[in-house]
């Protein structure tokens, strides 16, 4: 995106490397986090509002982003959470019936500092080799780029950050089945094999603890037949039994799950009094309720097409992916089991652990964006729970 009355952009890394570029988004504002890349083609809206994403500054590998604009359908939770954008090329053309706005101006919106215009390939290329770093955007044209990285350098590292707190709800509130949002998810779905394109006659009461929930997980959920108890991060074990729910639901969400100490002893405490299921974070978190460990990885997995086998019939699926830590599956309980695993670079994708009637899978079987191989994994919760009423 250039003008005539183009504000100059530096993004600095805390490596020491700058780009100069063109300032998007909030003119003036300042975005500073863990820069990390997504390779998706599309879906930058449901990225962006991702609450996985607070804290992190994302980059797309696709060089042109915005074309399609931004719609009030489409976001992931009440507004954008990643801390900045960087693009090759921001669209200054919004094509699309279901446009409401402008990238341009829904990052305005929520006051959200970008960069445009700078060698995506080139600062991607430098993420995969050094692995994810703090950065910082700043707009104008007196900026000084070796100052920018020192305050680069000041960030607070991933590692050791629980950002639950920023992102759960204050309050628990309830999803239905039958709304305007769960048929909104069938509709989505009435072109593919997977189920339901029917509101189920058989419904659930699931308890889901947010850590940075995706709105349409809640939908999918939903759709199945779900009356989800949307519950903050905070809520105790004893809370949760009180619901007297069918199923747990342990949602996806930010930073590193080895901090987020408190939701790992409730979980701990939870393991075995309903069918569990968890995404993310929540496969994260229930893996380590029981005693496995997890480490950072080098630039994480982040975009629409990663190749994951589930382990029991190696069928392969196609999935969408946002997260920086994994399991190690060598600390894992010998009676666990990995269920998935992701061809790229052979980490734990997925685990089962029968003793608790709980699994969890390290993607995202709702995509949004990306395919809906996975689909699969809603129905076995549904089966869990109906198997176990």
């Amino acid at each position: 995106m250039t003008t005539a009355t183009a504000v100059q952009a530096v993004l600095a890394l805390e490596n020491g490397t700058t780009f100069t570029g063109v300032a998007i988004g909030a003119i003036g504002a300042e975005s500073q986090g863990e820069l990390v890349f997504n390779t998706a083609m599309s879906g930058y809206q449901e990225v962006l509002t991702d609450p996985s994403y607070a804290g992190q500054i994302v980059t797309f590998t696709y060089p042109h982003i915005g074309n399609y604009g931004v719609n009030d359908e489409d976001v992931e939770s009440d507004g954008l959470k990643a801390a900045g954008l960087v693009v090759h090329e921001l669209s200054r053309v919004v094509s699309n019936y279901r446009a409401q706005r402008s990238l341009q101006q829904y990052l305005e919106d929520f006051g959200v500092a970008g960069i445009a215009g700078i060698d995506t390939r080139a600062l991607v290329r430098i993420l995969r080799s050094e692995g994810a770093m703090r950065a910082v955007i700043a707009h104008g044209s007196n900026l000084d780029p070796a100052e920018l990285v020192e305050r680069a350098r000041l960030v607070p590292s991933m590692e050791g950050l629980d950002l639950t707190p920023q992102v759960t709800t204050a309050t628990p509130y309830t999803v239905q089945p039958e709304t305007d949002e769960a048929e909104l998810s069938r509709t989505w779905y009435q072109y593919t094999t997977q189920q339901p394109t029917e509101a189920p006659s058989q419904t659930y009461h699931v308890v889901a603890v947010d850590f940075g929930v995706k709105r349409n997980i809640l939908r999918r959920l939903a759709a199945y037949g779900c009356r989800v108890t949307v519950v903050p991060a905070t809520t105790t074990a004893s809370e949760i039994r009180a619901l007297q729910p069918d199923g747990i639901f342990l949602s996806n969400g930010p930073g590193d799950p080895a901090a987020v100490t408190g939701a790992i002893a409730t979980v701990r405490e939870l393991l075995g009094t309903a069918p569990m299921f968890g995404i993310c974070l929540g496969h994260q978190i229930m893996s380590l309720a029981v005693g496995a460990s997890t480490y950072k990885l080098k630039f994480g997995h982040r975009g629409a097409n990663h190749p994951v086998q589930y382990v029991p019939t190696g069928a392969i699926e196609i999935t969408s992916q946002n997260h920086g830590f994994a399991v190690d599956p060598s600390t894992l309980p010998d009676w666990a089991e990995m269920t998935h695993v992701n061809l790229n670079d052979h980490t734990c994708a997925g685990i089962n652990l029968p003793q608790h009637n709980a699994f969890a899978v390290q993607y995202h079987p709702e995509a949004s964006p990306g395919p809906h191989d996975s689909d699969y994994l809603f129905q076995d919760f549904m089966r869990r729970m109906a198997a176990s009423n």
